[in-house]
């Protein structure tokens, strides 16, 4: 028998497998039996949940890729994820494959103990040192004759990190200790067992054992510790220590946040932008379009020291930028046409979202339009959003994620990773959306869409087990059968002490003008993804809700600041900063901006079906249009398949650089016989006159001495065809004009607003 134990689990005939087997199964009897086979009298008693499951997840066992992979683990091992099911795991490790996986009579055989260790071969690798402590303890399990826990053990009721806070100079270390909390009273130091993760490890690394190792970048970050369910986080100032000494005045409380942030870390902000820097940027992030040449030239000739507070409100009260946000709310909302019928929808829909921002609809109002809609398309147009947005379960992601900043997808299969978010609170925010009713209606393709009348319920899909509706960590008091649930919940969205609600806008709009949200990404709201400037996110909040939800006075207040009309050009001490607004960020043109811009500089107009003459790009309806225009599908224009503004693409790429170098609708473009070439090809005006006009299209400035020289150069040199004869003068001064217009918008001044 001695001999036969000592063999290896893979090298065994079939005579000594039904001796092991039975000994295997022996050993699960005395087990259930409640009989340790090696314990000794007032020996602690080695706990599942709290020393084993530990064990598991920070070996990685429990992790996606291995153990915790969807469906079937790896080669018929399936573990919960990070071991949010700790009596499941217990029955895939002690009860299935004939107890192969754990030899109560010979411990150290088990299977279990020889993969993790390496000592058979394993696809995982090394995970387990034969002696560790981890190694120790689930050895130590095995000869107790693997016991579950009893239902009075100590249950874990805390979890912290220390510390929370601190200052760590460039360069430096700090070791965090991990401290767990438990029913009995019981304190431990897990900092061994715990799992550590930096969310910006450009900044700071950190090691298995919580040595947290800054970096030379300085800013904010953060440290995720978790453990058994639990999370906590280690917030981080790394200053770069510079003099700050004179700062822009602070012209409200964004700027007294963004400022005493910068002033805390020793990071100096960039000075103002000029007036045609700060015309051309507020235009296309509220506008969605250049300044026109009337614009700038009243706007730099103006000595009114209101005039960028004036140009701000101008803008809000413009159709356009109800359009260019218009825009951006229905890619995010799936404003999608996918077949002919869709139209009407498509239609109607991005008219109600234009006409709500137009008349500067209060955010909650607008919310609430559209999660409770009920009837027609025809009749109310938000009903459009349930055409797209079909099952409950897609309904609450879609609004958890888009209105909330809670990614809730992952709670639907197990407990959320990063978070504490349980399939219970998913299914429970389901149950808002189960009453949903719908029939055709009288227009082809379209439902109507009404509240069912019944007692709101959802089912664990795992559990089975009914659910009423329940806010993300609210209770919600009981609903009656004829009063439509989701009304509810667009009443809890919109309490003032709600956590996420006016939270998660403020960070998205923050996003639009600073190219990078206070969290980020911006619809990821968690206690383990904290914001860059805490005391400006709550500021922004508390001043979006006193607002009564105003959006328009949110993009006043951002833009208005000082923060905000910082120059892009870095100082010797910003110029790495990308977290803390030390100066402006640039951001590429989005898709439906550019293919605008173009058309501007060109004089020409691009012509869309279905829509009127000289419909401007940021004013679509839907996504159809990027299969008829290239430009936009070449320029990341959305689809609208998803909630996530990373679908739209804002990164540069070969492909775009070419289409704008040498596609055929560019150069039709440019080419027009009605188009800014041809006319300036005709214009009897001074050719420096001219070159003045396209720069203050392009850029909202004067050209600068040696770009007007470049220029004027340029249109005097005379053209020669391929075979060195010279070109017709009518001709030439045509293409001359075409060249200059083309070169200005490949230039990275025109691509980027900055």
């Amino acid at each position: 028998m001695t001999e036969l134990l000592n063999r290896r689990p893979f090298s065994i005939g079939q005579k000594e497998s039904s001796c092991l087997r039975f000994i295997a199964v022996w050993g699960l009897m005395l087990s259930a039996a409640g009989m340790p086979l090696t314990a000794t009298a007032g020996e602690r008693t080695v706990s599942f949940i709290n020393d084993v499951m530990p064990v598991l997840t920070k070996s990685g066992c429990n992790v996606g890729a291995c153990h915790a992979k969807a469906g079937s683990g790896q080669n018929g091992f399936q573990l919960s994820l990070l071991g949010f099911e700790p009596l499941e795991d217990y029955e895939h490790l002690v009860k299935e494959g004939r107890g192969r996986r754990l030899f109560a009579v010979t411990p150290e055989r088990s299977l279990l103990l020889l993969k993790a260790s390496s000592q058979v071969p394993h696809g995982g690798g090394l995970r387990l040192a034969p002696h560790s402590a981890g190694f120790a303890t689930l050895l130590e399990w095995v000869r107790q004759g693997m016991p579950y826990d009893a239902p009075g053990a100590p249950k874990l009721v805390g979890f912290e990190v220390e510390p929370q806070r601190g200052t760590v100079q460039r360069g430096g270390e700090q070791q965090l200790k991990a401290i767990a909390r438990y029913s009995d009273g019981a304190v431990r130091d897990v900092t061994s067992m715990a799992l550590y993760a930096s969310n910006e490890p450009a900044m700071a690394d950190v090691n298995d054992s919580g040595l947290v190792k800054v970096l030379d970048l300085s800013g904010k970050v953060a440290v995720m510790v978790r453990y058994q369910g639990r999370s906590a986080v280690f917030n981080a100032s790394v200053p770069l220590g510079a003099p700050v000494e004179s700062l822009p005045a602070a012209r409200n409380f964004v700027d007294e946040h963004v400022f005493a942030n910068l002033k805390v870390l020793g990071i100096p902000p960039s000075a103002l932008c000029d007036d045609s820097t700060f015309l051309r940027r507020v235009t296309l992030d509220i506008g969605g379009r250049l300044p026109t040449d009337a614009e700038t030239s009243a706007f730099l000739a103006s000595s009114d020291p209101e005039k960028r507070d004036k140009a701000i409100d101008d803008l809000l009260r413009t159709p356009d930028y109800a359009d260019y946000f218009a825009a951006k709310w229905t890619a995010l909302l799936k404003n999608r046409r996918d077949d002919a019928s869709d139209i009407v929808s498509n239609f109607a829909f991005h008219a109600w979202v234009r006409d709500s921002l137009l008349a500067n609809k209060p955010y909650d109002q607008f919310v609430r339009e559209l999660l409770a809609a009920t009837g027609t398309v025809m009749g109310n147009p938000p009903v459009a959003w349930y055409k797209r947005v079909k099952e409950p379960k897609q309904q609450i992601e879609d609004v958890a994620q888009l209105f909330l900043g809670v990614r809730m997808q992952c709670a639907q299969c197990h407990h959320h990773p990063f978070e504490r978010w349980s399939q219970d609170d998913y299914y429970a925010l389901a149950a808002f959306f189960s009453q949903v009713g719908r029939k055709p209606s009288a227009t082809r393709g379209e439902d109507m869409i009404f509240h069912k009348r019944g007692i709101a319920v959802a089912n664990n899909m795992k559990t089975g087990a009914p659910l009423k509706p329940a806010a993300l960590g609210d209770a919600i008091p009981p609903i009656a059968a004829d009063e439509d649930p989701r009304l509810r919940l667009a009443d809890w969205m919109r309490l003032e002490n709600n956590p996420f609600f006016a939270k998660s806008l403020v960070n998205r709009y923050w996003k639009h003008f600073f190219s990078r949200g206070l969290i980020e990404p911006e619809d990821d709201i968690r206690d383990t993804n904290p914001p860059t400037n805490p005391e400006l996110l709550a500021a922004l909040e508390k001043h979006f809700i006193a607002s009564g939800f105003d959006l328009k006075e949110l993009v006043r207040a951002i833009t208005r600041s000082n923060a905000y009309q910082l120059s892009a050009n870095p100082n010797a001490h910003n110029v790495v900063d990308r977290q803390n607004y030390s100066r402006f960020y640039p951001k590429r043109l989005q898709a439906e901006v550019l293919l605008d811009a173009v058309d501007f500089m060109a004089g020409t107009q691009t012509d869309f079906a279905n829509l009127p003459p000289g419909t401007r790009a940021v004013a679509l309806p839907d996504n159809s249009y990027n299969r008829a225009i290239p430009f936009l599908r070449v320029f990341g224009r959305p689809e609208g398949e998803s909630v996530c503004e990373c679908e739209r693409v804002q990164s540069s790429s070969l492909a775009q650089s070419l289409h704008l170098l040498n596609a055929p609708d560019v150069k039709a473009k440019l080419g027009s016989p009605t188009g800014r070439a041809e006319g300036l090809a005709k214009d009897e005006r001074p050719a420096e006159a001219r070159i003045r006009e396209l720069y203050r299209a392009a850029f909202s400035r004067e050209p600068r001495s040696e770009e007007l020289r470049t220029a004027l150069d340029y249109l005097a040199e005379p053209r020669v065809d391929a075979e060195g004869k010279p070109v017709d003068a009518k001709k030439a001064n045509r293409e001359n004009w075409q060249d200059l217009i083309w070169a200005l918008i490949n230039t990275k001044e025109f691509l980027f607003n900055h």
